[in-house]
């Protein structure tokens, strides 16, 4: 977490395993625009858009689903030096397709002997058909269809909601396409991917097989990049262009995905649906103008810049029980840089949106504690949070907080528990009170005296009351 806030904008999740892919996007305006229906220009250092056209238009691929192609190769089959003889039946259907002049091959015959490796350079390097059908039918179990099934499989983990694929090989199908920020994703991912960027990046290769029958001179079968930036002596040289993959169709115009390195900065953009010929009706390359005019673009205006210093002061919260000053002012845990554009004041970026973790605080606050988090935005967009921490420490007044804690305690539970706990002892002394009373006012009182007094029945009664005999 520290160095996702300390890097531009964000240092995202770029791994070959990973199911999503975040990356961060502020759109700066070109000083010029660029011809491309679709565009996304992204900083790979950081994984940053800073600038994008209509990158979530959906747009047919053509031949840059092979990037896809060869990411389900790669993670598919292991065995890349395995020999497989090309079968011509595979891929001969597409003789007869709607738009044969999309068409793209290698020189690779029937009966050939090439090795998966092989097939890949052929497919990154100069869109061979041939080498793609026969990678999607050999990896997909000798079945182009389930091939295409493993693609869209894969772009579903990739988050690449506006991409669907029909073939491997990307020959124009309206229902295959993708956008600029899809492709961007995929690249990224497929960079991760082992043995992808290079084989992407190559300008020239040689078959490692040698087919003598078909090809006799083994030094004139060489691929060539289709990406002409990469050729330094042409029309379209620039210095620290690599790859990746280029894509023409009749009907959706010219495609690209170009990485560019310069003063330890990397590029990556993405071009989509640039016309395939100017106002005149000649042959244009506006995806490899456009490409170059980005990239100078960023190479010139763009550098990293401190936009929020560790020892700025953005702010300060309450701090109650304080010796002194009842506050404490806040600051960046760290510095917060980002890579911006020359033409836009940093003053303009938003600093002000605060979220305290604590409304109120009380003493004692230790220096360097956390407090809270800042968002900087600009026009709108987020372009990262950093955590904010005490300026330095706050000492806690005692003869406050001895108050504090008596007033507290009024309103505590304790409290409460003790009043009730009162309550009870002194309703059970007073009924022990009552008790003691009432059994010594019992013991006190004097006993009347019982004689004793002799039963007599009624015969001695009547006896009793006759005179005796001697009286008479």
């Amino acid at each position: 977490m520290k160095r996702f806030f300390s890097v531009i904008f964000a240092l995202c999740m770029v791994f070959p395993c990973m199911c999503s892919f975040s990356a961060n996007a502020v759109n700066f305006q070109l000083d010029t625009p660029i011809m491309s229906e679709s565009a996304v220009l992204m900083n790979l250092d950081s994984n940053t858009i800073i600038h994008q056209k209509n990158a979530d238009r959906r747009q047919a691929p053509g031949p840059l689903v092979n990037i896809m192609t060869a990411v389900v190769c790669l993670e598919n089959y292991p065995q890349l030096s395995n020999q497989i003889t090309i079968d011509e039946s595979v891929y001969d259907y597409l003789y007869n397709i709607d738009y044969p002049e999309d068409l793209l091959f290698a020189d690779i015959e029937d009966g050939d002997v090439l090795t998966m490796t092989d097939l890949l350079y052929a497919m990154m390097l100069k869109s061979s058909v041939e080498a793609a059908e026969t990678i999607a039918y050999k990896v997909g179990g000798d079945n182009t269809a389930h091939f295409v099934d493993m693609m869209n499989e894969k772009a579903a983990e990739l988050g690449l909601s506006d991409t669907h694929f029909t073939n491997a090989h990307g020959m124009y199908d309206p229902d295959q396409y993708t956008t600029a920020n899809d492709m961007a994703k995929l690249t990224v991912y497929a960079l991760g991917v082992q043995g992808f960027e290079k084989i992407a990046t190559t300008y020239s290769y040689t078959p490692s097989v040698k087919n003598t029958k078909n090809h006799p001179d083994q030094e004139e079968w060489l691929w060539t990049h289709s990406n002409i930036m990469m050729d330094q002596e042409g029309n379209y040289g620039y210095s620290g262009a690599k790859g990746i993959k280029t894509a023409n169709l009749e009907v959706a115009g010219r495609n690209s995905v170009i990485m560019a390195s310069r003063d330890g900065n990397k590029y990556l953009s993405v071009l989509m649906k640039s016309p395939l010929n100017n106002e005149d009706g000649d042959i244009t390359f506006y995806h490899l103008t456009d490409a170059i005019k980005l990239f100078n673009w960023a190479f010139k205006h763009f550098s990293y810049k401190v936009i929020l210093a560790d020892t700025a002061e953005v702010g300060e919260l309450p701090v109650e029980l304080a010796e002194g000053n009842d506050y404490v002012l806040v600051k960046p845990k760290e510095e917060f840089t980002l890579l911006w554009y020359d033409g836009v004041d940093i003053s303009t970026i938003s600093k002000d949106k605060v979220v305290w973790y604590k409304n109120t605080l009380q003493a004692p606050v230790t220096k360097g504690e956390p407090l809270g988090t800042i968002t900087l935005e600009y026009s709108g967009e987020e372009l990262g949070t950093v955590e904010i921490v005490a300026v330095s420490n706050v000492e806690r007044s005692a003869s406050k907080y001895n108050i504090y804690a008596a007033k507290m305690f009024r309103k505590s539970r304790w409290f409460h528990k003790a009043l009730l706990i009162s309550f009870l002892l002194c309703a059970i002394y007073i009924i022990l009170c009552i008790y003691s009373y009432i059994v010594f006012k019992s013991k006190a009182k004097p006993m009347k005296p019982i004689y004793a007094v002799p039963k007599i029945n009624n015969k001695d009664r009547r006896r009793r009351r006759q005179p005796p005999e001697d009286d008479k």
